[in-house]
């Protein structure tokens, strides 16, 4: 144990440790709580003494939630060696996060935004103090949980910072050579001489490396053979990189580098993100510190990624999760178009379907007025043209086969690249159950509306019926009205007869029509409930998660073995049981989830291509109908107002003619009065169907409310 006037600490609780000090984890000797010690040895006093001084005095002036707090600065008892009490981060360090098997391929997507956010905060403290770090790394971040179980990311160990202003140069080297900007590379790591000064952009290619290192897992620029065993390929690399890539990677010995300008498929960032860190990394990933971009244009471009609004919609067609990433204040028709942008589907052809009832938007109205939407509640979207299905975008990793050699180090190292792998099966898995379960759920809400849509036509067109039955009706009365007038001829109706006809034969064939959709709408339905009984009782994610339980204690135990180093005879045996297990679990995941899991995902793809084909039609169809019965509604209006006025006309005849005594012809003198009651029934009639219209509208209502109101959902 070692202590000051305040603080205890084990020399076996180490943290860290670098070239000038170690990091030890201690305990107030009066409160219990936990601090970081970072206690300076005997090379940290070869030092000059104002740069022994410089990080207590940084760590001084800095506050702020993304910088690490100082404390205290107190001695060692009788060495008198320098302590640094500082706050303790019980979460380690991002090298730590990234170094879980979970983590192999790059941070989740909200996990990534946090480092951003925290970065960017912390590096904007320093730099509105005028301070330069020199040696930014994952190793220098340091990871906190917070009461809400939200991390947060702190910056830490100050021993190279020092006072820089933006336009102000250095020429001391400080850092770790994988994070190092080219030109301090070339000095520090190739040792070449060269009179360069430095500025503070320094900083910001190291947090590009670092940015891509936790987007990714890997680092972005390497050699082969590695970083630190090819050194004069990593400085060609980095020095070479033509303009916008942001990784290049040389897969064998005199093999031309392969340049990247997007992040892998493997990366676990949406496309909307990636869309816009992309040319951050591109423009401070830069080796000419005069292209560089400054630190003003580099707090910019990442606060704005970190006030953007995430809107999540899946594309149902295309069956793929989008994230849109807008400001609040921006408008539907600016997301329409980033929308479009993502999926090719044009902002016209877009229609959204949120909780089971369509979205109905306003190009002039904020995104911030949308319902809100998370990655299990995105909002559906729907293309009124047919689309090709794409799907999830995946990489399946490679799982490495263990060689029958017994090797206590290349097992152990083996065996995490093998739990890497089955964890991102396991991500893959999640993300193929998790389209299935949004394929089905958007497919039974568009069979719901568009099965009312339906209902509602047809409803329609039995009102359409009962008005054109009605003029029919008007016709032979006014036809047997006109006859019973002597000497006066029957107004042209032959046309309007013809009009009748015609409408008669169009709500016929389009109820004929509407019907045949309802049947096929029904035949989705069946198969649609055949797929959904199919995907419920797959059980494939909960067999991935026992199978990488079972490699992850056989990890834990071969890195245990590692640690012995030496193993007896039955340890041995025991080991070689265990890595030939690991090696059957994983090709068991594998297995399961290309035989099973995607099998299953790839038939579902088939059914909804065939699913939105005939969806897409019937909207189509509907829609046209539907335009088609409003103009047939209209006409429908007139020609009754045309017979009601025909029939008004040669009412007051028939009556102007019983008055003056006219007498009527012979052979109708005998139904005079039989024409009167025609006359009057037909008034009649006439009251009755307006009476039956206001009902039928009256009833249209009450069903379109309750059609509102019912909840609609799988």
């Amino acid at each position: 144990m070692q202590s000051t006037a305040n603080y205890l600490w084990s020399l076996s609780d180490v943290l860290g440790q670098g070239a000038t000090a170690s990091v030890y984890k201690a305990r107030h000797k009066k409160t219990g709580d936990q601090y970081a010690v970072k206690v300076f040895n005997h090379v940290s006093y070869l030092r000059p003494y104002e740069v022994q001084m410089r990080e207590f005095e940084m760590l001084r002036k800095l506050n702020h939630k993304n910088i690490v707090k100082l404390f205290a600065v107190e001695e060692v008892g009788v060495t008198k060696q320098k302590v640094l009490v500082m706050e303790y981060c019980a979460g380690g360090s991002l090298l730590n996060v990234l170094e879980e098997s979970e983590n192999a391929f790059g941070l989740s997507e909200a996990e990534f935004l946090i480092v951003l956010g925290s970065v960017v905060g912390g590096m904007n403290q320093l730099r509105e103090n005028g301070v330069v770090h020199r040696d930014i790394k994952p190793g220098n971040i340091m990871r906190m949980v917070g009461d809400d179980g939200q991390s947060v990311y702190k910056l830490t160990d100050f021993g190279a910072a020092r006072e820089l202003e933006d336009d102000e140069k250095f020429m001391s080297l400080y850092g770790t050579e994988e994070y190092l900007h080219p030109d301090m590379y070339e000095r520090a790591v190739l040792r070449k001489p060269q009179k360069k000064a430095y500025g503070v952009t320094v900083d910001l290619w190291s947090i590009g490396v670092t940015f891509y290192q936790a987007a990714t897992g890997s680092l972005p620029f390497i050699p082969y053979g590695g970083p630190r065993k090819n050194k004069e390929m990593m400085y060609k690399i980095t020095t070479e990189k033509p303009e916008g890539a942001i990784a290049g990677v040389q897969r064998s010995d005199f093999a031309p580098v392969e340049w990247s300008y997007e992040l892998p498929v493997s990366c676990r960032l949406s496309k909307g993100l990636k869309d816009l860190l992309v040319p951050i990394l591109a423009s401070i990933l830069e080796a000419d510190q005069a292209k560089c971009w400054g630190f003003d244009q580099f707090f910019a471009e990442a606060n704005d990624i970190l006030h953007r609004t995430v809107i999540h919609i899946f594309s149902l067609q295309q069956a793929t999760m989008l994230k849109v990433y807008i400001h609040s204040y921006n408008t539907i028709k600016v997301l329409l178009e980033a929308i479009s942008k993502q999926t090719d589907i044009s902002p016209q052809n877009q229609e959204f379907i949120y909780e089971g009832h369509r979205l109905e938007l306003e190009l002039t109205q904020q995104v911030q007025l949308l319902p809100k939407t998370t990655e299990d509640r995105p909002t559906m979207l729907v293309s009124t043209e047919p689309k090709v299905p794409i799907g999830v975008i995946y990489k399946e990793p490679e799982i490495p086969v263990f060689p029958p050699k017994f090797d206590i180090i290349n097992d152990a190292n083996l065996s995490k690249i093998v739990i890497s792998a089955v964890h991102k099966l396991l991500r893959i898995t999640k993300s193929l159950m998790k389209c299935q379960d949004f394929i089905l759920r958007g497919t039974y809400w568009i069979l719901v509306i568009l099965k009312e849509e339906c209902r509602k036509m047809l409803q329609q067109f039995k009102t359409l019926n009962l008005k054109l039955s009605f003029c029919q009706n008007t016709m032979m009365k006014i036809q047997t009205l006109y006859e019973l007038l002597p000497q006066t001829n029957l107004p042209e109706m032959d046309n309007l007869h013809m009009k009748l006809q015609s409408a008669l034969e169009f709500l016929v064939t389009s109820s004929h029509s509407v019907q045949s959709s309802q049947k096929q709408l029904d035949l989705i339905a069946t198969e649609w409930s055949k797929s959904s009984n199919i995907h419920h009782e797959d059980s494939t994610i909960g067999k991935v998660q026992v199978l990488l339980d079972k490699v992850f204690a056989i990890h834990h135990q071969l890195r245990k073995d590692r640690l012995k180093m030496k193993l007896s005879y039955n340890e041995e045996q025991i080991h070689k049981f265990e890595k030939i297990k690991m090696g059957m679990h994983a090709k068991k995941v594998q297995m399961l989830v290309r035989e099973d899991c995607a099998q299953k995902y790839l038939k579902l793809l088939v059914s909804i291509k065939d699913w939105m084909r005939i969806a897409c039609e019937t909207r189509k169809q509907l829609r046209s109908l539907n335009n088609q019965s409003m103009n047939l509604g209209e006409d429908l209006e007139n020609y009754e107002a045309h017979l009601n006025k025909i029939l008004d006309l040669g009412v007051p005849r028939l009556q102007g003619e019983q008055q003056t005594g006219t007498k009527l012809p012979a052979s109708t003198e005998s139904s005079e009065q039989k024409c009167m009651e025609m006359i009057i029934r037909m008034k009649q009639l006439k009251q009755e169907m307006e009476g039956v219209l206001q009902e039928l509208e009256h009833n249209n209502l009450i069903i379109e409310r309750l059609a509102v109101q019912k909840p609609q959902g799988v």
